[in-house]
């Protein structure tokens, strides 16, 4: 029997047993189980991550019951898996990406250039909010925390005139239909793996590069977001520095396409860089250069003394 690990949240939940179903295909079996647990970044939900700890509360309840035999892997949205892993543990699939980009759902207006002057703004990210105080400086960005579910709720109750989440949990859930506006990455650049899911398991484990989930890596994605990870590393990225960071592979063409963003959270300071190739080390210094002769160490060293 396999088990897999995953927070008890409805959207991990569907991600979980969306890769049960896929591995039970694999192996013919029904011989595959969801544990669902509860983590520190689902429990503690009155201050915004950045100041708790970052994106890892949200994983190691998961790697602690694979370390202790409870579970066999996890499933994570890869954007909040942190950029370096304990040495114990590897993503051994990258499943093939969801819309990546962030959406708005709006209290009464359709779209971000429709809402009135001052008008509140939930959000759970920097990155966001430095990219919305771009597009619109008069807005007034509310932290929001919680499940999807909790922070659409707040919504309806009239917390917020809108709130920006991830397009994929609402497509994965069936909530298309509360999309008002699908945001342009040239206005709200996604964050590294948005909308990919990984699967993490322990090194020399039984599952460590078993087929199973080899054939579940898919490799266009995989390219994509471990070259965007790249980047967030290199950075020091977490939920305390505000970075947007996007890849496109064209097949046809084989070249990436590598797009960043980084910058104080009322959009000061802004760094932003962009190229094509079709070496990725190439453009990864590109792109790391182009940052840092901007003055990206300056934003985050910034944006740490403020914390």
């Amino acid at each position: 029997m396999w088990i897999i690990a995953s927070r008890k949240s409805r959207l991990a939940m569907w991600q979980a047993e969306h890769v049960q179903t896929l591995m039970q295909k694999n192996t013919h079996t029904s011989n595959v189980k969801v544990l669902g647990l509860s983590t520190k970044g689902d429990e503690i939900l009155d201050r915004s991550l950045s100041k708790i700890g970052g994106k890892g509360l949200f994983v190691k309840e998961l790697e602690l019951a694979m370390l202790k035999g409870k579970a066999h892997l996890a499933v994570h949205s890869l954007k909040d898996v942190p950029m370096e892993l304990p040495a114990k543990f590897l993503l051994a699939a990258i499943l093939q990406r969801e819309d990546p980009r962030d959406a708005f759902i709006g209290k009464q207006t359709k779209n971000l250039s429709s809402l009135p002057i001052g008008a509140k703004v939930g959000t759970s990210s920097l990155r966001r909010e430095f990219q919305l105080k771009l597009f619109r400086p008069d807005l007034e960005i509310i932290p929001l925390r919680g499940n999807l579910d909790t922070r659409l709720k707040k919504l309806d109750e009239g917390d917020f005139d809108g709130i920006v989440l991830a397009a994929a949990g609402l497509k994965r859930l069936g909530l298309e239909s509360r999309i008002c506006e699908l945001i342009s990455k040239d206005i709200s650049l996604p964050a590294a793996g948005q909308g990919a899911m990984a699967i993490e398991v322990l090194k020399n484990s039984a599952l460590d590069e078993n087929d199973i989930l080899v054939n579940l890596n898919h490799g266009k994605t995989f390219s994509e977001v471990m070259l965007e990870r790249r980047v967030a590393a290199e950075l020091g990225a977490s939920c305390q520095i505000p970075l947007a960071v996007y890849c496109e592979f064209n097949e046809k063409l084989q070249t990436f396409n590598l797009r960043a963003k980084i910058a104080m959270p009322d959009g000061s300071k802004l760094c932003y860089s962009e190229h094509s190739g079709d070496n990725p080390d190439d453009i990864f210094e590109r792109i790391m250069d182009s940052l840092y002769n901007q003055g990206a160490r300056e934003v985050i060293k910034a944006v740490l003394e403020r914390q």
